[in-house]
């Protein structure tokens, strides 16, 4: 074989080789993704005060969830004491919800940025800009398979995610 023909192969090699290693570079995120259970979380990445609706609420640290995905961008929730809150609030804003990245809630698309959430009656997931106004309203289900409900809880399903608040849950994807 000619030096060329062999710088040719040779290169042609390391083409193919660069390829897969792309590839599999690519594919590597989806496998370090995880959800967040309370312990895992820290003020460091969710605060323990968030702001709704004119007024700072306290997080209650012990009933927070969330995902981390391959990548290091975050989705977390957390419920709040919203007691300091009308009584027309505080029957949607239960949680506080932060995702770095663009969701689908229950067939719902959902932009990166801050947000109040609850589960209201119906069957019904509610989720609220900083101002307390709808951004979409979804269906929510009732898990009664569920062996250990928690306050909040993020539970990995099938290459998505439930997002679940006692036994009630809405389905999260993230959006490509």
């Amino acid at each position: 074989m000619s030096r060329a023909k062999a710088l040719v192969a040779f290169a042609v090699l390391l083409f193919l080789v660069t390829l897969q290693l792309r590839s599999a570079l690519a594919a590597a995120p989806a496998a370090n993704e995880t959800a967040l259970k309370a312990s895992d979380i820290t003020g460091k990445i969710f605060p323990d005060q968030v702001f709704f609706r004119g007024q700072v609420a306290p997080v209650q640290m012990r009933n927070t969830g969330g995902i981390r995905f391959g990548d290091d961008f975050y989705v977390l929730a957390g419920l709040v004491d919203n007691s300091g809150y009308s009584t027309s609030i505080r029957q949607k804003y239960q949680g506080y919800l932060i995702t770095e990245v663009t969701l689908e809630m229950g067939g719902q698309k959902l932009a990166p940025g801050a947000y109040g959430a609850g589960f209201i009656a119906g069957n019904r997931f509610v989720v609220m800009d900083l101002g307390a106004h709808d951004v979409f309203q979804t269906s929510s289900s009732k898990d009664s398979e569920l062996r250990r409900p928690t306050p909040l809880q993020v539970v990995s399903s099938g290459g998505k995610y439930r997002l679940y608040v006692g036994r009630d849950y809405v389905d999260v994807a993230r959006v490509q």
